[in-house]
């Protein structure tokens, strides 16, 4: 019965047809039939939040809170950026089409003429991940489904640290991460915190066999990881990473200095460990050439880092030409479960998600429910948008962005309509 409704709905292209069927059936699969009618809204306001009791306020791990707000009434929700990026990205788009995500980003990325650096691409994936939040929202969908549906059930995850575990040990905490369903358990290297002098020759030995010992009590199988987070120069780096290849770790991380991507030509052909390299890094510029050149296996790049979930998708697209997985470093609570729906959707390139000391973070402004994770794993999230609800009563408001920037660069646009640089 319902099938022969959607077929009469088609033939008459009866709009209202297809919202009673949305209405009265297949709950399940809103989708399908909702897409005709988006609504034609206007962004109005640009609010920014910042996260309570949140002791770390780096760029590149900012946690403000985003709302973009429409003249509909309509909400999408970001994350990341400082105030004054913010503000920048928010004055150039007050008044435009929020569902013209593409067109926007450009917009803000090219728009000022100097490209964005990546304190300014953390603002600008903050406003572009509410804005793809928002057209979920308005379409009664998740955020998956609009980057072409789910192409894995779960994402499987590594701990960075293991809170849960009751362990006294380095070694019993990775095995009870291993047994809690992680595919991996993740170390760093020795030494060189707080004012503890670094020796570069005796923290390499040491670790070196606290490798080992980490190994063994996770029986090997690529069940462990290391950042070596580079703190090493290059004699030093190559030493370790060739001590690590009988023991099969699944991937070493920033083993030297990430300011010279180029230096992975040198290191490439010493090394047989799997290498993992971004966490530094923006959008697909900055990472193209490791990629490409396959001086890499997995990219650690990020959101909001990228400038958002789309330049994610993206990247994503890079990586499965070349095979290349992808592990993106954690930022903030919303960004994971942005992650989710990115890496659920875009590509079925081997991926893992890092889950700091193990456990998603429930922060009190979202709904608890905001991630789906058990045993290990991150599950995608059907709800519409990326699934989260923000409390705004439950975190500090910074600013409220309702107009245009007073001093607008010229905009050079193609006889199409599309923006190029000026």
């Amino acid at each position: 019965m319902q099938r022969r409704r959607f077929l009469q709905s088609l033939a008459s292209g009866s709009l209202a047809a297809l919202a009673g069927l949305h209405a009265t059936g297949a709950a399940s699969r809103p989708s399908v039939f909702s897409t005709a009618a988006l609504p034609k809204l206007k962004i109005t306001k640009i609010r920014y939040y910042a996260a309570p009791d949140y002791t770390k306020p780096l760029f590149n791990q900012a946690r403000g809170i985003v709302e973009v707000e429409t003249d509909g009434g309509l909400v999408g929700i970001g994350e990341g950026g400082a105030k004054d990026t913010i503000e920048q990205c928010a004055q150039m788009i007050i008044g435009e089409n929020p569902f013209r995500i593409e067109h926007l980003w450009q917009y803000l990325y090219r728009g000022m003429f100097y490209p964005p650096g990546r304190e300014k691409l953390h603002a600008l994936g903050a406003i572009e991940m509410a804005l793809w939040d928002l057209k979920g929202k308005a379409l009664g969908v998740p955020v998956y489904e609009l980057l072409g549906g789910a192409t894995r059930d779960y994402v499987e995850c590594y701990a960075t640290g293991f809170r849960p575990s009751k362990a006294k040990t380095e070694e019993e905490r990775a095995r009870d991460c291993i047994e809690a369903g992680f595919r991996a358990y993740r170390i760093g290297p020795t030494g060189g915190n707080g004012e503890q002098p670094f020796d570069f020759y005796e923290n390499a030995k040491k670790t070196i066999e606290f490798s080992r010992r980490i190994n063994e009590a996770v029986g090997g199988g690529g069940k462990w990881a290391i950042d070596l987070h580079t703190r090493f120069d290059t004699q030093e780096a190559i030493k370790i990473c060739q001590a690590l290849e009988d023991m099969e770790p699944y991937f070493v991380e920033d083993i030297i200095r990430s300011e010279n991507p180029g230096v992975y030509r040198t290191l490439r052909p010493m090394l047989k460990v799997p290498i993992a390299v971004g966490e530094q890094f923006g959008d697909r510029w900055d990472s193209n050439e490791l990629i490409e050149n396959h001086l890499i296996d997995y990219t650690r790049f990020t959101l909001p880092n990228t400038g958002g979930v789309h330049e994610f998708q993206k990247l994503a697209a890079i990586c499965e030409t070349h095979y290349v997985g992808m592990i993106p470093h954690f930022t903030g609570p919303l960004s994971t479960a942005a992650l989710v729906h990115v890496l659920g959707a875009s590509s079925p390139v081997r991926c893992l998600m890092e889950l700091a000391g193990g456990e998603p973070e429930k922060p009190a402004y979202f709904n608890e429910d905001y991630l789906n994770f058990k045993n290990g794993k991150l599950y995608l999230n059907p709800n519409p948008g990326l699934g989260v609800r923000f409390d705004p009563k439950k975190a500090t408001f910074i600013t409220e962005i309702k107009e245009n920037t007073k001093y607008p660069h010229p905009v050079l646009r193609a006889p199409d309509g599309s923006i190029h640089n000026w």
